[in-house]
């Protein structure tokens, strides 16, 4: 009889100890991200895009978890990513960096995919994200001086530089700026690359040469076309 109840007792306490560890079975959960700071901005309007060049933050991710629930610091654990590199660089700890090569925002995020809880539980897959706004000012004045902006156009590359120095820039830049005092002739020269070919300028300068000379009385913007 006694070891009936031995055996009873012995049972119950195992489908108690099952019930505690089944309670307790989740593990540590990861369930968002922040990223902080939550934007930046380079720049300012009367600053040339390419003068931001290696301007830099760092950003933290900081990662919620639940059971128990805690916020963590996880930056060095996440994916770094921008997308637009053309405009911002992002290192795998998290220090953000101007390129100074295009204008505008892009989106940085942090990512973690894991297969497993932080208590070794499987996940599935899980994919968690959070992300922050990074900006930088395009150029726009400098407080009376005109500005001249090269573009391009065509599906070729190419680069182009002026005389006096202030533009030097190339296709898959998108555009670039410089101020030049009233007055100021300018002489912008366009350079093929990587077999492309030069089909001739628009907007503020109309010929067919690779050399295109203007007198800079107000802003404007000029626009070469590689094929």
């Amino acid at each position: 009889m006694n070891r009936k109840w031995f055996s009873l007792v012995a049972l119950v306490v195992a489908v108690a100890l099952l019930l505690v560890f089944s309670s307790c079975g989740h593990g540590q959960e990861l369930v968002s991200i922040t990223v902080q700071p939550t934007s930046e901005t380079f720049g300012a309007s009367n600053i040339p895009v390419m003068d931001n060049a290696g301007s830099s933050v760092q950003l933290r991710a900081l990662g919620s978890y639940i059971h128990p629930p805690v916020t963590k610091d996880i930056t060095n654990k996440v994916t770094w990513a921008s997308n637009d590199t053309q405009m911002f660089s992002v290192s795998s700890t998290g220090l953000l960096t101007a390129t100074g090569l295009a204008c505008g925002g892009s989106l940085v995020s942090a990512t973690v995919t894991t297969n497993s809880s932080a208590g070794g539980l499987s996940s599935s897959g899980a994919i968690v994200t959070g992300s922050m706004t990074a900006n930088v000012v395009c150029f726009t004045s400098t407080g009376g001086a005109p500005v001249l902006t090269v573009s391009f156009a065509g599906n070729g590359s190419g680069t182009v530089t002026s005389s006096p120095l202030g533009i030097s820039c190339a296709t898959n830049q998108g555009t670039c700026n410089a101020s030049f005092p009233s007055g100021t002739s300018v002489t912008l020269t366009a350079t093929p690359v990587g077999g492309a070919s030069f089909g001739g300028w628009s907007g503020g300068c109309i010929n067919s040469s690779s050399v295109c000379t203007l007198s800079l009385q107000s802003d404007t913007t000029v626009i070469a076309s590689f094929n």
